[in-house]
């Protein structure tokens, strides 16, 4: 019992260590980050894209979809093509909130040890007067079709 519990603990304490936390970052801190080429992933949807532009460069990887629904391991893979586990990385959303819970699904979940948020989203960093580009997405293919 008392080497189950000893057990119980360590394993607990690794888990702590392993995860790290999402760190919140302002526009300005997210602006020099991005130009030392730590990649942007933009997790808003591909209408609010086209809506307010993105920070260029940005990776444009929706987490939930017009309808409230994701996927995340097949998101995960998505953000696997771009960045890797011990890379850090920054995610952009409206206000916050969905790249906030995209953070922690990626340091807790994932493995991912430096995952920094955009405090209050793109919203913060336009209000802040920087730049934003036009999106552009891949274009989709009706299925069969060939693109």
């Amino acid at each position: 019992m008392v080497r189950m519990s000893v057990c119980w603990f360590l394993g607990s304490l690794f888990s702590l260590v392993a995860h790290a936390e999402v760190v919140e970052i302002d526009p300005a801190q997210v602006a020099r980050l991005s130009a030392s080429g730590v990649p942007i992933i933009d997790v808003r949807t591909e209408g609010e894209w086209k809506e307010t532009g993105v920070i260029a460069g940005s990776r444009l990887l929706t987490f939930v979809d017009e309808r409230g629904r994701s996927d995340p391991p097949a998101w995960l893979a998505s953000v696997q093509e771009a960045t890797k586990r011990k890379q850090p990385v920054i995610l952009v959303c409206r206000s916050g909130k969905r790249s906030r819970a995209a953070g922690e699904f990626l340091s807790q979940q994932a493995g991912y040890s430096t995952v920094y948020d955009l405090k209050g989203g793109i919203l913060a960093w336009d209000k802040e007067g920087l730049p934003l580009a036009p999106a552009v997405t891949a274009p989709t293919c009706p299925t069969g079709a060939r693109c």
